[in-house]
């Protein structure tokens, strides 16, 4: 019997066909170390399957049953049908969505660990019935799930959780309130331990310019993000702030981790430190869901020339979550 503490089971999906995720993930698949880190089930058709590994010229082993060493193909016998290449189709989000939700069905049986997408368009998801903020939140529905939730962004070692995400900049600020602050402190440190980080240290950005000049440019430091630090603190987490948030990455080295308050206050930060490499992680959900921070990138989609840098750190870090939820279960 397999070791399932040393071998979690991932299940992985090729993203958006008319991107690049389905080369990315054949190259992963093809990777015999990736293969032994895990027991790998593709959910896709054999046409597809062998359609990406022939743009990415790699070859995956396929085998009968789930064990280290390959790759177990789950064909539900569906066709994808002609889909537009190198473009929003609702063709696309559709079939994106068929293979994620046959992923989700698996992790509600309990016949996984894990889940690795790669890449998806908002818009295709969209157009094929995709109607909350995002994917996040479209998971946490699938899967039943009512607790709090936050996409977590990791680049080089720094992890970073939002409080706001896929929501207008106007709405914002009645979004951010103390219960939130604490949740997506409290949701971080989780995530930072789950990953095997003992004692992890966060820090917490402001929402207004200057910290907001002590109540000078608003109110939500001093009403809402400091006590919820408190809170966080009296609860035995490292955590420090708020911090005006064009200064805190310039200290990023004192940091595990870092709370911001709405998307692209990380996101900007995070991209500019490496865009190649970037993992994004569905935090919060009862399984573990990765993907690579990028795009479907259509502009190079089908040339065989996409890095594999995040998708290889995406499948490294739920591989690595995984373990430790198989090992946390047992003990319990």
């Amino acid at each position: 019997m397999t070791d399932r503490a040393a071998h979690p089971r991932i299940a992985v999906t090729l993203g958006d066909p008319a991107g690049v995720g389905p080369e990315l993930a054949a190259r992963l698949l093809a990777d015999p170390a990736n293969r032994e880190a895990a027991e790998i089930t593709v959910l896709a058709s054999r046409a597809e399957l062998d359609a990406a590994a022939a743009v990415a010229g790699v070859e995956v082993p396929i085998a009968g049953t789930p064990g280290p060493g390959h790759v177990v193909l789950l064909d539900d016998g569906t066709e994808a049908g002609p889909i537009p290449p190198k473009q929003i189709s609702e063709e696309a989000g559709r079939r994106a969505m068929h293979q994620l939700l046959r992923a989700l069905a698996m992790a509600r049986a309990g016949e996984i660990d894990g889940i690795v997408f790669t890449p998806l368009n908002k818009t295709s998801l969209s157009m094929a019935g995709m109607h909350e903020e995002d994917e996040l939140r479209w998971f946490a529905r699938e899967l039943g799930h009512e607790g709090v939730t936050s996409e977590i962004n990791i680049i080089d070692g720094l992890w970073t959780a939002r409080v706001t995400s896929h929501v207008s900049i106007a709405d914002v600020g009645e979004r951010v309130t103390a219960p939130n602050v604490t949740a997506a402190i409290g949701l971080l440190h989780t995530l930072l331990r789950d990953s095997g980080l003992d004692a992890p240290r966060l820090g917490v950005c402001a929402l207004n310019p200057h910290n907001g000049e002590n109540g000078l440019f608003g109110r939500h430091e001093i009403d809402h993000i400091r006590p919820a630090v408190e809170a966080a603190r009296a609860g035995g987490i490292d955590v420090a702030g708020p911090f005006p948030s064009d200064t805190i990455f310039l200290a990023r080295e004192r940091y595990d981790g870092i709370v911001t308050m709405y998307h692209d206050q990380g996101q900007i930060a995070i991209k500019l430190l490496g865009f190649d490499g970037g993992v994004t992680v569905q935090g919060g959900l009862p399984v573990v869901i990765a993907t690579p921070a990028h795009g479907t990138a259509f502009d190079i989609a089908g040339q065989g020339i996409a890095r594999i840098a995040s998708t290889q750190n995406a499948f490294d870090v739920a591989v690595s979550i995984a373990r430790r939820a198989v090992r946390r279960a047992a003990a319990a």
